[in-house]
């Protein structure tokens, strides 16, 4: 083999390495919200972003916008890293300090609840983009009050469940838990920290303990919390925002989660627009690399151009080869 035939080959092979580094690099992001007991964002969501039945959830939606709970499983911070409690300022606890959600946040006494009891629970997470990792479940203190803003200290200091990679049916994460014992209205927050990714999602729950189905001293029925079901998911997705980079589709026991693929090949990119609320793009920001949303295809576009030079390196040294052999 000539030098030159050995630097063609040379550059080809380091050419081909560096897109397979490239297209390797491509972020995917993991999105769930719980639903038993049923989060604010997935409540909201179940009744209807553009016509919300309960007072709170209108309430939410006029305060962040109706692209927030179309996108209702994508409560994240990109680049948590375990750090919830020191990235996460009081009063932001449900939103995750993302002004997106800020509907969230808003501290009421009539959010669509779950009744609840003391003892054991099985606790469900929808999982429409499952990965590894783990659950941290904290529950209000007695003393807690739903008219204030949510704050750290409002939380127990340690999580009543942790559990990590709990068994999935159906699309749902499923594990157990013995709750507190409490009376009234509380809030359950979770945190699903990913352990291949510094990505963390976050959940407010708002449960009533008692058999009257009432919120403490109150005399009126607290509205009831439904998640929303597989049909209602499938209906949104086209209006869903959320990117999934291609995780999702199946569960690992091979359940199928929300058809969500063929609603954004059918919509197409950048169709579902901006947030109503904010006038920004919705989930700039991605998990493993905390790049904006634009790094998958600059990532594959790198790749292929590399391919490309790669191929034309192998070809000029092929006809150089050829050349020198006459």
């Amino acid at each position: 083999m000539t030098v030159r035939r050995k630097a063609a080959v040379c550059a080809a092979a380091g050419g081909a390495s560096l897109a397979l580094t490239f297209s390797l690099s491509v972020p995917a992001s993991a999105h769930g919200s719980m639903t038993d007991p049923v989060s604010r964002v997935a409540a909201c969501y179940a009744e209807g972003v553009e016509s919300p039945q309960s007072a709170a959830c209108k309430a939410a939606v006029e305060a962040s916008g109706k692209q927030a709970f179309y996108d209702w499983n994508a409560v994240n911070i990109a680049n948590a890293a375990g750090k919830s409690k020191q990235i996460i300022p009081d009063g932001k606890l449900c939103s995750a300090a993302n002004d997106k959600y800020r509907g969230l946040d808003l501290p009421r006494a009539d959010w669509p609840s779950t009744k609840m009891s003391g003892g054991s629970h099985t606790f469900r997470y929808k999982g429409t983009a499952p990965h590894k990792g783990s659950f941290e479940l904290y529950i209000t203190k007695a003393s807690y009050d739903p008219a204030k803003p949510l704050k750290w200290s409002d939380l127990e200091a340690k999580p009543f469940v942790e559990v990590a990679d709990p068994k999935m049916e159906n699309g749902d994460y499923v594990f157990q838990g013995d709750v507190p014992a409490r009376s009234g209205r509380h809030l359950v927050y979770s945190i699903w920290q990913r352990s291949d990714s510094p990505e963390a999602f976050y959940t407010c729950s708002d449960v009533v303990f008692g058999k009257d189905g009432k919120s403490g001293g109150s005399t009126s029925p607290v509205p009831a919390a439904s998640a929303p079901t597989e049909q209602k998911i499938a209906d949104g997705a086209a209006k869903s925002s959320v990117q999934h980079q291609g995780h999702g589709t199946q569960t690992g026991s091979g359940a199928s989660l929300a058809p969500k693929a063929a609603a954004d090949a059918a919509a197409g990119p950048g169709a579902n627009g901006t947030d109503g609320a904010t006038g920004q793009s919705p989930n700039t920001e991605l998990a493993e690399t905390g790049g904006s949303s634009s790094t998958p295809y600059i990532a594959i576009a790198g790749a292929a151009v590399l391919s490309i030079g790669a191929t034309a390196v192998i070809t000029a040294g092929r006809r150089r080869a050829r050349m020198a052999g006459r």
